[in-house]
This record gives structure tokens, sequence and C-alpha cells, in this order.
């Protein structure tokens, strides 16, 4: 009898301990929504959506995520794209990387490709291995640019943020592996 006893007191701390450490779980902030900095202001409820890594011939280019309200990704709703870039890379060769890639999507005039060219030859940043570049599409359609919680700037033009975001979300990005990574294989 005295056995049995003690097995019962001798549980009931290591059941409390885990209901406290449960309690203690459920009440922390979301690690996820703490990665945007600045950016997260933009998106409400952020939380993370997918995540993935671009390569290009076995090299290591960056790390993508998504976050979205509630961890739920609509295209015509706010959400962040942060790249965190595995490689130094300058402003320019990212501006060049975009126009190309949005390029290729077509439906767009050579006036409006300029005009956008320009504007992301003034915001991107050269930037270092563990750096990263937050892409963020408001509510009104816009996108703002951030540099950790620096924001570098932004571009009022909801189809320069459809084809922005579409070189990792649309339906024909050249990556349709870390697309779905990104936004789940069913989007």
């Amino acid at each position: 009898m005295t056995r049995r006893l003690t097995t019962k007191v001798s549980r009931w701390p290591a059941t409390a301990l885990f209901g406290l450490l449960l309690a203690f779980a459920l009440v922390m902030p979301d690690t996820a929504r703490a990665d945007l900095g600045a950016a997260a202001r933009s998106v409400p409820s952020a939380e993370l959506v997918g995540k993935g890594r671009m390569t290009y011939l076995g090299f290591k280019v960056f790390d993508a995520e998504l976050y979205a309200p509630g961890g739920s990704y609509r295209p015509s709703t706010p959400f962040a794209l942060k790249l965190t870039y595995l490689r130094n890379f300058k402003g320019k060769d990212i501006t060049s990387s975009s126009v190309k890639e949005i390029k290729r999507q077509g439906g767009v005039s050579k006036q409006q490709l300029d005009s956008w060219t320009k504007q992301m030859k003034s915001i991107f940043p050269n930037v270092s291995s563990g750096q990263s570049i937050i892409g963020v599409r408001t509510a009104k359609g816009s996108t703002i640019f951030y540099l950790g919680n620096r924001k570098l700037g932004s571009i009022n033009d909801a189809a320069f943020t459809n084809k922005f975001f579409s070189i990792w979300l649309g339906n024909s990005t050249r990556n349709p592996q870390l697309r779905a990574k990104l936004v789940g294989s069913g989007s």
C-alpha cells in the first residue's frame, strides 16, 4: 500500500510540470511572427505560411519564407516574402535578375519595365551572406522593401506588385518546387 501511494505522489509533479509547460507554450508569442521586424506592421497577424531554399546549379542562393495573416496566403491580401541571401550580391544584380524574370512573364510594356527598373535600382542594396530583404504586398497593392528593420523604399504600382511577387509565387514561376514549399502545393 505504501508503494502505491509513493508512485501516485511521484507522478503528480511530472504531470503538473507538463501542464505548466504546455500552458507556457500556449501563451508565448509565435516566433514566426517576430522574424519580420518592421515589416510586420504591414502584415497584420503575420504567421509563417511556408519556406524553402533556392539553389542554382548546385549553389545555395537564398532561403525564402512567406508570411501572411493567420498563416493563410492569398495573393490579393497583405503578405511578406523574406529572402535571406546565402551569398553576397550586388543590388544591380538583384535588379537585373528581377527584371529578367518579370520580362519572362510577359504582359509588360517597355515604358513600365523601364520605370520599375529605375525604381528597383534605387531600392535594392548590395547584400552580404546572411542579410535579408523583405518584400511586403500591402493592403493597397503596393510593395514595400525592407533590409532587416530598415525601410529601403516602395513601389506604388499594383501591376509591379503582381509581376514582382509572381517571380516566386506565381503559377508560371521558374521554380515550382520552391513555390509549392512557400504557398502549399494546393494553391
